[in-house]
């Protein structure tokens, strides 16, 4: 084989960029590097310096079947096992959606309000929806003095969030709670801030959506119902029993993540409930609407 003929890192990547842009990939070269890297056990930075190294024909079955599942749609996340969050690594399967950049908007706007509105012994926080545990374990990593509790409907997806929890060595201070939104809560408990990632996407959106999306990732995780707010309505009409009040204590709020597409619905609805004072939306780097936030009066 002569060196023109022979694979190279630079070659592999080049080639797969290529077949995957063909196949509908919209981050072809990113996809091509995250899976090599992950087929050669390195980081993808060293692949940068190794393009004339060839490679061996382990690595390269390895990645040529990556490849194969992700040109069919399965996402790069699912493949390789891993997700990057607010600069952490979460493990990630099937069972639970993989983390979104957006949704790192919920972890600044928490430290913010945190900081602006101090509790002494620590707020307590509820991560209703835990999915991977990244907002749970972020916050936790965050904030040492806070008191986290996540919740999920799906045990597998707790189960996922807890082997997270101890990848990042804060599992102890989390509280894990299997429940369909507040059903198995003590009735008694009280948070400072709720935070959740609900199930927004409407029935009727899906058509419109990546199939590498509505095909791997957990249906109920992504879709509500017809409206898109169905969840978000249960939040709004069961939340305040599970929170402090605004006026007694520091925090007293609940922040949600939305899709634009719902957000004046969402609106509306919180603020025809004489229960919840609703501050300004926070929009995400594309100024799209991404969090609404209530609190309780």
């Amino acid at each position: 084989m002569s060196e023109s003929e022979k694979w190279t890192i630079g070659r592999l990547l080049t080639w797969t960029t290529d077949y995957l842009k063909q196949h509908g990939a919209d981050s072809p070269r990113l996809d091509a590097e995250l899976l090599l890297a992950h087929a050669l056990q390195c980081e993808r930075i060293e692949l940068y310096t190794a393009f004339g190294d060839e490679c061996d024909d382990t690595a390269r079955a390895a990645f040529r079947e990556l490849v194969r599942q992700r040109a069919t749609g399965v996402p790069v996340a699912y493949l390789v096992g891993t997700r990057e969050f607010y600069s952490l690594s979460f493990e990630v399967t099937p069972d639970v959606l993989i983390p979104r950049p957006d949704t790192e908007l919920m972890v600044v706007t928490v430290l913010d309000l945190v900081k602006q509105n101090p509790v002494q012994e620590g707020p307590a926080i509820l991560d209703m929806g835990t999915g991977s545990g990244c907002l749970a374990i972020t916050l936790a990593k965050q904030l040492p003095a806070a008191r986290l509790t996540a919740v999920d409907l799906s045990p597998a997806a707790l189960k996922v969030a807890r082997r997270n929890a101890d990848r990042h060595g804060v599992t102890e201070r989390i509280t894990w709670i299997e429940s369909d939104l507040f059903a198995n809560l003590d009735p008694q408990e009280k948070f400072d801030y709720i935070v959740c990632n609900p199930p927004y996407i409407a029935h009727w959106e899906k058509e419109q959506m990546a199939r590498d999306v509505y095909a791997h990732e957990p249906d109920g995780a992504l879709f509500a119902g017809p409206e898109g707010t169905e969840v978000i309505a249960r939040l709004l009409t069961d939340a305040p029993a599970h929170l402090h009040s605004a006026h007694l204590h520091s925090g007293g709020q609940m922040l949600i993540e939305i899709s634009p597409t719902i957000h004046d619905a969402v609106r509306q609805m919180a603020e025809a409930d004489p229960r919840w004072h609703l501050f300004e939306t926070h929009y995400d780097l594309g100024r799209r609407p991404r969090i609404v936030r209530v609190a309780l009066r």
